[in-house]
Formats: C-alpha cells, sequence, structure tokens
C-alpha cells in the first residue's frame, strides 16, 4: 500500500517536477517507509512506499524497466503475484525483485492493458511507455485503491489522494453542483467521475484510461458483475459456495512479508474472518477493537461481542476504549484525513483505530464490503417483489436522504438544483441490462457505486493515514461475482445476509451469527453537543460559509435550534451532514 502522483504535459513542455513535489508531502501517511521520483521530459512522477512485499530497496517505486522501455507507480497489492511471476518466468521474463510492482510491469509487457485481468487484488497504477509516450491507468474492480485527476489544457495530473492535487496548484476549486445534489441526496455519496470540487476528478473502478500523446485518451470498463443467474442451485449448495470461496479470499490477504492482523467489531463479517484465518492455522492472530461513551442513550462499544471472539479463537486481543478527551481532537484529524467530505461516523472510529492498530501491524484484514453484497441493510428487504416500474421510487424511499421537493427549500438560492440529479442517476443504473429484480439492481448499484464511494473509501482514508493496509476479503471480486449470482430471497433471510449467517454456522459461535445488526457506534456523532456542535457551529456560521451560501440560512438555524431532532431517512444526524462539508471545506482551505 503506497501513495503516487505525477503530471504528464501535452503540449510539448516539460512535466513541471516541482508541481509534482508539492504533493509529495501529502502522500507520506500513505507510505511513510521510502520514497523516490522520476522525471523524464514531459513525464513526473514521485512514489512514496508503504513496505509490505518484498522490504528491499529493490522494491523501490517509480520503478523502471529500461529493457521494456516501462515506469510505474502503484498503489495496492496483487495477492496472486506469485503465481503471476512462475507464468511471466515461463515466457522468459527475468526479475530483479520480489515485488507485485515488477510482475505488474512484466505483465502489461506481456498482455497489454488488460492484465488486470489477471489480477487479484488491489490496486491503482499508472504505466508510462517510453517510446510511444503512451500512459495508461488503471484502477482495481471495487475501487479499493483511489485515483484522483485534475486536468487543463495540455497537461493532467493524477495522485492518490485529492489534497495532494490542491497542493499541487491550478486546480478549480469550485464546488460542483451535481456533485452537491448527490451529497445532499444520494447518503453523501458522490459518484465517480465526480467529486464535490469542479476541477478534481476520480477514474471509475474497474476503468483503464489510456492517454496517446496527443492527450486524447480511451476509457474501456474491464469488469461489472451481472445479478443474474443461470440454473438452479439448492441453498445448501450455495452455502457451501460461499464458504469456500471465503476461505479462498481470506487466505489471499495473507501474501505478505509482514504480520496481518484483523480488525474485529464483534459483528458477523469480521468475526467470521477471524474464525476462518483460526481453522487456516495463522500462528499469533492479533485482533484489534474500539469502543466510546456512550451518548444519548446509546451504547459506544460492542465488545461483548468481540471479546467472544477473540476468547473462542485465542486471538492476541486489544480492547481500545477512547477517552471524551481524545474524541474532539481525533475528529478534526479525521476530517483532514478525508480526502473527499465523509459523513459516516464510522470514520471517527476507523481514524482511531488505526491511530492504535499501527503501532503493532502493518496490514488488517477488515469485514467492509458484506452488507452491499450479501444484503445485510436495511433498504433492501422493502425492495422485494417491487414491479420494474416501481424500482426506482422504493430505492429512493429508503435511500435518499431527502425527498428532492425538500432538497429545494434547504440548498442555497444559487444552488437550487435544475433536475433531480440523484433519481436520474439511479434510474439509469437500474435501467442498465441485468439486474432481474429491483433487490438485483440496487445490490449492483450500491456494490459499484456506494461501496466504492463511502465505506470503502472510508476505510482507504483512515488506515493510510497511519500506513496501515486494510484488505477486504468481501470485496475478493470472485465473492462478489458468486453473491451477485445468489437468489434475492436467500440473501434477505434471517433478516438480511442470510446466505451469509447460514455458511458461517458451525463456524462462528450462533450468538454472534443471531446477534441484531450493529455498527461501529461513535455516540457523539449521532448525538451532537457540548465542543463538537460548537464547532460544527462555527464552521455553519463562519464568513467562508456565509459566502458560499450553499444552505439556506434558515434552514442551518432551524437544525441548529434543535440539533439532534432532524435525521435523515437513514436516521443519520442532518446537522452533521452540513457540518461535516463545511468543516471539510474550510479545513481544505477551498
Amino acid at each position: 500500500m503506497c501513495g503516487f502522483a505525477g503530471e504528464i504535459r501535452f503540449d510539448g513542455d516539460r512535466a513541471d517536477l516541482e508541481a509534482v513535489r508539492r504533493m509529495s508531502p501529502c502522500l507520506t501517511a500513505r507510505g511513510p517507509d521510502g520514497s523516490g521520483e522520476w522525471a523524464h521530459e514531459r513525464f513526473a512522477l514521485v512514489h512514496h512506499r508503504l513496505k509490505i512485499i518484498d522490504l528491499s530497496a529493490a522494491g523501490t517505486q517509480p520503478m523502471t524497466d529500461p529493457d521494456l522501455g516501462l515506469t510505474l507507480v502503484f498503489n495496492g497489492c496483487i495477492y496472486n503475484y506469485k503465481q503471476l511471476r512462475a507464468e511471466l518466468a515461463g515466457l522468459g521474463y527475468t526479475f530483479r525483485s520480489t515485488s507485485d510492482t515488477e510482475v505488474i510491469i512484466k505483465a502489461f509487457h506481456a498482455w497489454g492493458a488488460r492484465c488486470v485481468d489477471r489480477f487479484y487484488g488491489m490496486f491503482a497504477f499508472a504505466m508510462v511507455e517510453h517510446e510511444s509516450g503512451t500512459v495508461t491507468l488503471a484502477r482495481d474492480r471495487l475501487g479499493i485503491k483511489p485515483l484522483y485527476l485534475s486536468e487543463k489544457a495540455g497537461r493532467l495530473r493524477f495522485a492518490s489522494t485529492l489534497p495532494a492535487l490542491l497542493a499541487a496548484g491550478d486546480v478549480d476549486t469550485s464546488i460542483d453542483p451535481v456533485a452537491l445534489h448527490h451529497y445532499m441526496t444520494f447518503h453523501s455519496v458522490v459518484p465517480a467521475p465526480m467529486t464535490i470540487l469542479r476541477g478534481i476528478r476520480k477514474l471509475p473502478p474497474a476503468t483503464i484510461r489510456v492517454y496517446r500523446a496527443d492527450g486524447s485518451f480511451t476509457d474501456e470498463v474491464y469488469w461489472r458483475p451481472s445479478h443474474t443467474r443461470s440454473g438452479i442451485k439448492t441453498a445448501e449448495e450455495w452455502r457451501e459456495e460461499v464458504l469456500a470461496a471465503l476461505r479462498v479470499a481470506v487466505d489471499r490477504r495473507t501474501v505478505a512479508d509482514v504480520p496481518v492482523g484483523v480488525l474485529l467489531s464483534g459483528g458477523l463479517d469480521s468475526s467470521l474472518i477471524v474464525a476462518l484465518l483460526a481453522q487456516a492455522g495463522q500462528p499469533g492472530l492479533t485482533t484489534f477493537s474500539i469502543g466510546f461513551a456512550a451518548a444519548g442513550g446509546e451504547s459506544g462499544d460492542e465488545f461483548e461481542y468481540s471479546d467472544l471472539i477473540a476468547r473462542e479463537f485465542g486471538t492476541v486481543h486489544h480492547q481500545i476504549m477512547i477517552s471524551a478527551d481524545r474524541f474532539i481532537p481525533a475528529v478534526h484529524r479525521a476530517v483532514d484525513a478525508m480526502s473527499e467530505p465523509m459523513v459516516s461516523h464510522d470514520c471517527v472510529a476507523f481514524y482511531l483505530l488505526s491511530e492504535e492498530v499501527s503501532r503493532h501491524v502493518k496490514v488488517v484484514q477488515s469485514g467492509q464490503g458484506a452488507d452491499e453484497v450479501f444484503a445485510g441493510y436495511s433498504w433492501y428487504p422493502p425492495l422485494a417483489d417491487v414491479p420494474r416500474e416501481r424500482w426506482v421510487d422504493a430505492y429512493a424511499a429508503e435511500f435518499f436522504d431527502r425527498p428532492h421537493r425538500d432538497l429545494v427549500e434547504q440548498l442555497g438560492p444559487q444552488w437550487t438544483p435544475a433536475r433531480d440529479f440523484s433519481r436520474e442517476f439511479v434510474e439509469a443504473h437500474f435501467g442498465q441490462p441485468g439486474a432481474d429484480t429491483a433487490v438485483d439492481a440496487a445490490l449492483r448499484q450500491d456494490s459499484t457505486v456506494m461501496l466504492v464511494d463511502d465505506p470503502v473509501k472510508r476505510v482507504d482514508n483512515m488506515t493510510m493515514a497511519f500506513g496501515l493496509e486494510a484488505r477486504v476479503p468481501f470485496l475478493d471480486h470472485e465473492v462478489v461475482e458468486l453473491a451477485a449470482a445468489i437468489p434475492p430471497e436467500l440473501k434477505l433471510a434471517e433478516g438480511g445476509k442470510g446466505v451469509l449467517k447460514a455458511a458461517s454456522r458451525g463456524v462462528v459461535p450462533d450468538k454472534v451469527i443471531d446477534r441484531p445488526k450493529g455498527y461501529f457506534p461513535v455516540p457523539a456523532i449521532r448525538h451532537l453537543s457540548g465542543q463538537l456542535l460548537d464547532d460544527v457551529r462555527d464552521a455553519l456560521g463562519a464568513q467562508a460559509a456565509r459566502d458560499r451560501g450553499l444552505f439556506r440560512r434558515e434552514y442551518v438555524d432551524e437544525l441548529l435550534s434543535d440539533p439532534n431532532k432532524h435525521r435523515t431517512t437513514l436516521d443519520a444526524n442532518a446537522l452533521w451532514q452540513l457540518g461535516l462539508l463545511e468543516l471539510w471545506l474550510q479545513r481544505r482551505g477551498v
């Protein structure tokens, strides 16, 4: 896991190496173990390395193969790199390192840009072909690794974080009104290629983009789960396939030259990962759980369940309790770690958990993604048996933060949307071929859009703030493809994730399987008070916020008059949604 940035010129000028160097400090946390740069005529690249595979200097990036005429910067991990290396060696390629980075270079030379089809892992990379001047950017199937872009006439810049592009300068930082609509409607998700800023885009997941020397480019989407099914299988057959696929996915993510731990929330998903690792005989398995002080009558920890799993499987367990005096500073640091505004209170939990975990290990497995692929959320059951003509209405009623008619009255006059952009976005996704039912359509969209730009991004940003690599076995693309093919009724059974619960019987204690669904609880954000409420009030009342005028003043005043009364459809704090956006913009100097 690492961070990289670069500039490509298409106008004949030399790349601005100083601008690329200005991006470098924003990437240090992602790769604290080393750095390097490479510049040649119209190209300039910088890389910060987190040493996970091949700890020697031979794995340093940017990595150039002079014989093949290729230079690469890469962030992520290719779990099957040893198998690919053996295959490439059979084709006559020789290697100078034992890194997965070098495997990508040889694979690209051997098989072209569609070498990504052969990769099991998470990745974002930029590959420069010296002779032709072509640059290929690619991102993994589920968008686990980020890649942000800033384009001007004759120039492209790219980076692993949005703040890096801001640091380079010369970026249009005005608010994108369509992105603002999504932020306020689509559960704070701003889908690729947009970001909240007009001048910064992001490469969509499962996309290969090839830039030619003149600046023109082509995009190719190389993977997409269909959410359709053929043939008939019994519930027992599906259960066995799910468990087998997860065993493989968890095992793949143990590949490292350093120890691998587990983020153990006490929920089914992370508990199953621990159980499968223990069954596979991983020695000295280390697990980590976090808790917060209660607020608003809501508990702030799930230690009962994480402790149970730690005892059951004999892990070296770390129970981390966050005191009130650590919380407020951590909120602001977590906002600083966000490449984009992320409302979920889980961000603060992941931030503080990552800070503690990084003192013990460099790599962890996490249960992120299971709800989006196995239908664990509350908005899926109401979609069952909904006729096609009502799919979008039913999804919007369950998932959108507010109806469009309300949003029109809440945004500032200059930001009043001309159309219901979020509804149009969902209509387009739901109307694509495949997806046999409303549940299938929702899961397909959530696993390729919402998942990428909320939970996955959240985990990446917060863990990488401390140079901690998080691996997500539930987002192994073979697991996702298998889950997509399972009939919705099997996923919706038992209150959600039915087939996953069935697969876990006999592996995970029933008490964990049958418990009520939990989240990373951070009550102090769900129930704003004290210093954090003051900070939100100050942000929304600041001159920068008034000048921007994103929200009508009367709406802001209404929320502030009763900070915990107004909730979004999915019971998030509406005031925090507004406050977080302004906090992020102001802390970025936007």
